[in-house]
């Protein structure tokens, strides 16, 4: 056997995480053979990946499959794989909102399809949960433009804007909007406290908490919410107790339902969030976790409906303002008949670097 086994490889930023692209075919068939090349490439597990091209973070441990699809219902085929710095588990049941902004950027770059005219709107199938979504980038001469104006906070600069419409995600991972079958559940802290959450599913699996039920505002810097390990203890067992009511199972070793802690917008948002990834406190908050949370914020039987300043509730495309800890995330809902049925909203990414990735045999050999 060689001394390397090379893999083409592009390192992309989509949206606010970072992460590696792969055309399938440069991967084996067999799952679990290609999670340990996917492992290898990024130098998990360890806390610094220092073997591999892993960020030492979970924001920058991310992973894509990309490949023309064979359905029918859409061009490509995206598969997102999350890692961890300290697991040797990839995760590929989560949706990544962020990473698929680098998708149709990276499938051009790489002759999977080609560019259609000044912009290239493109029909995305997530295989992870079956979610379809409209990628539209900007090509002038049949390029992708990566230079702009558009802007997304928790990313420096500026960049050409990437549109991502999102058809028909409701119950992603746990088959409905409300997996619970209801707006309102109740749980009992560890003190003995019974807190009201709200289970929810437009994307990405959550669980909204009112932050003053913890005995914090949810303003708090994210270093705080960090080192707090009694908070962060507390909210991880309601996360396996949820779990459990949503249908998601034991989820000990799994990312998701991711958990938000809510409180009233301060800078002139619909609402404030406080998102944990899953122990640690998100600097942000997730593409599809914002959309989450903008749908929670219209049902007037959520947690999220009191703590929001509500929008025009008659405007067909409504737009809330998700603030987090280093600015705000915009969500453009589609309502009709009260019921969202449709999200869009803004990102931006960007091919960093092109080549090979070199994997040692003996890490794939075991």
């Amino acid at each position: 056997m060689s001394e390397k086994i090379a893999v083409p490889v592009s390192l992309v930023r989509g949206g606010t995480s970072k992460g590696v692209f792969i055309d399938a075919k440069a991967l084996p068939e067999d799952i679990q053979l290609r999670d340990k090349y996917l492992l290898a490439i990024m130098g998990s597990p360890d806390p610094r990946q220092i073997d591999g091209l892993g960020g030492a973070h979970s924001l920058t441990s991310k992973a894509g499959i990309i490949s023309k699809s064979t359905d029918g219902k859409s061009e490509l085929t995206f598969l997102f794989a999350q890692l961890q710095p300290k697991s040797d588990v990839v995760d590929t049941e989560p949706n990544c909102g962020n990473m698929l902004a680098a998708v149709v950027p990276f499938a051009i770059e790489n002759g999977l399809i080609t560019a259609k005219g000044e912009t290239t709107t493109v029909r995305v199938l997530t295989q992870n949960t079956g979610m379809l979504s409209d990628i539209t980038v900007e090509t002038p001469n049949g390029q992708v433009r990566y230079d702009g104006t558009a802007s997304i906070d928790g990313v420096p600069g500026t960049a050409s804007p990437i549109y991502i419409k999102f058809l028909d995600i409701a119950g992603s991972m746990c088959g409905s909007l409300l997996p619970t079958g209801s707006a309102k559940d109740q749980f009992t802290l560890s003190n003995g406290k019974q807190i009201e959450v709200t289970c929810i599913d437009n994307g990405m699996p959550m669980v909204l908490m009112n932050a003053k039920d913890f005995g914090v505002t949810g303003y708090e810097a994210v270093s705080e919410y960090n080192e707090n390990t009694a908070l962060k203890a507390e909210i991880n067992q309601l996360r396996l107790n949820a779990a459990m009511k949503m249908g998601l199972g034991d989820v000990s070793q799994k990312n998701y339902p991711k958990m938000c802690l809510l409180a009233p917008a301060i800078n002139g948002g619909a609402i404030h969030t406080r998102c944990y990834i899953p122990h640690v406190c998100h600097d942000a908050i997730g593409v599809l976790a914002a959309v989450t949370v903008a749908t929670a914020c219209v049902y007037p039987e959520s947690i999220a409906y009191p703590l929001t300043t509500q929008p025009n509730k008659n405007d067909k495309d409504l737009v809330l303002s998700i603030e987090h800890p280093t600015g705000e995330f915009s969500v453009s809902l589609d309502i009709e008949n009260d019921a969202v049925k449709g999200a869009s909203l803004l990102r931006t990414a960007r091919i960093l670097m092109k080549g090979e990735a070199y994997v040692s045999p003996n890490k794939i050999s075991s």
